[in-house]
């Protein structure tokens, strides 16, 4: 897996996502919340699938 999320794009990804898991524990309380843990986990590894197939890439190092 070649790297193709940025590291502005890995820092919003990791926000969106705490705030979307948060939601599920303070919030409203709904599913939508877990697609939070999906943010998350590309910004760990900076890979996204959707970017691939789309072709985008906000990594400068690729």
């Amino acid at each position: 897996m070649k790297k193709n999320v940025g590291s502005l794009d890995r820092t919003l990804r990791i926000i969106v996502g705490l705030v979307l898991v948060a939601m599920v524990f303070v919030g409203p309380q709904t599913p939508w919340g877990w697609l939070g843990l999906i943010l998350i986990g590309t910004a760990l590894v900076s890979f996204c699938p959707a970017y691939r197939l789309l072709g985008i890439n906000s990594c400068r190092a690729s």
